[in-house]
């Protein structure tokens, strides 16, 4: 892979965190399976995170149970190919990337699952000028980037599986299994490189999900990602990739306040869990996920708005209207849980009174 420019808002995984790749490729001293940069144990590493015997802090990836990753890990060392299955929002994605960037040092081999995805997307195409002109040949082939994977042996990686087509999903059922990606157009067929496995991942809870068939899913080694078991844990990774995307972004130094980041952590479990964390009060649940990924984005939108619009310092007026947007998909239901929360929580609190009221003043 080539250098990034440092303009580039979001480099690949590979490239952003390409020193402490480099020094767990130079301290790995374990077998690495044909075609991996790295061991499995290494790879766990750069996801768990930890500090090498040389000094080097390897930052966490993941927050969670290790056990998890190490499964992840060994079933993509073996011939099965690997699913990553949970709720909208709990880092389904950003495992995947980093899976395949500490594996094949390449995590850009990506196809997107949407309703619209064909078959050649999954298998491959054609540049239809060269066709027309000269018919049928390994020319005129445009490969996927399963096609790439396969043949150069390294991870491809395949987002929101279930959003495809059960007809398209079934293109990978020979690929997965045999490990060949038939040609019939050419009268050949291509075998994978050494090295060569596929990360899906999926969610089981969202509008537009379709059943993976029986024949795709025994192709599969199935990890459920769950939502963050604590709220320290939630914060904890709230907090860290809140501080990571503000650099990013380059806002202006705004220290992220932790009382903040903790009330919009408490608001988003309580809602999703239907009960208050001191489990006395029930609550109507909101439709949307409440994921950490959306409180992320919640302190983050409130960052930019204490910096540019504020007094430097993040207050409830920033958090304020982001919690609500994030709550309140359906006009309907969600407006009635919310404003309950509101009433019945919130204003409960002694010391979320400057919170209520800025929630107070979106309603006026």
């Amino acid at each position: 892979m080539s250098e990034t420019s440092p303009d580039v808002l979001r480099p690949h995984a590979e490239l952003h965190y390409a020193d402490e790749l480099a020094a767990l490729d130079r301290l790995d001293d374990r077998d690495r399976p044909p075609g991996w940069k790295l061991s499995p144990w290494a790879v766990v590493r750069y996801l768990i995170g930890g500090e090498l015997s040389d000094g080097t802090v390897i930052s966490p990836k993941y927050v969670g149970k290790q056990r998890l990753i190490e499964i992840a890990v060994a079933t993509l060392a073996t011939d099965r190919a690997l699913l990553l299955l949970g709720v909208p929002g709990t880092a389904k994605t950003w495992v995947s990337e980093h899976l395949a960037a500490a594996i094949s040092g390449d995590s850009t081999l990506l196809v997107q699952g949407t309703a619209g995805t064909t078959e050649e997307t999954l298998r491959y195409g054609w540049n239809y000028a060269r066709l027309l002109a000269e018919g049928p040949s390994e020319a005129a082939l445009v490969p996927s980037p399963i096609h790439r994977g396969m043949s150069r042996g390294t991870i491809v990686r395949v987002e929101e599986l279930t959003r495809m087509p059960p007809e398209v999903q079934d293109a990978l059922v020979t690929v997965l299994s045999e490990k060949v990606l038939p040609i019939p157009e050419l009268d050949s067929e291509l075998s994978a490189v050494r090295g060569f496995n596929l990360i899906a991942t999926a969610n089981d809870r969202d509008r537009g999900v379709n059943d993976i068939s029986s024949a795709l899913r025994r192709r599969f080694n199935t990890v459920v990602l769950p939502l963050p078991a604590t709220v320290e844990e939630e914060i904890a990774i709230v907090s860290r990739r809140v501080s990571e995307l503000g650099a990013t972004l380059a806002l202006p130094d705004v220290p992220a306040a932790a009382d903040e980041i903790r009330r919009v952590v408490t608001i988003f479990r309580e809602l999703r869990n239907g009960v208050t964390a001191d489990e006395r009060t029930s609550l109507k649940v909101p439709t949307g996920t409440l994921s950490t990924a959306e409180a992320i984005s919640v302190v983050t939108n409130g960052l930019a708005l204490a910096a540019h619009f504020g007094d430097g310092e993040l207050a409830p007026t920033d958090v304020a209207s982001g919690i609500v947007g994030a709550v309140v998909s359906d006009p309907i239901h969600d407006t009635v849980a919310w404003r309950e929360y509101l009433e019945g929580v919130v204003s409960e609190r002694p010391d979320w009174a400057d919170f209520y009221d800025a929630c107070r003043e979106l309603d006026a």
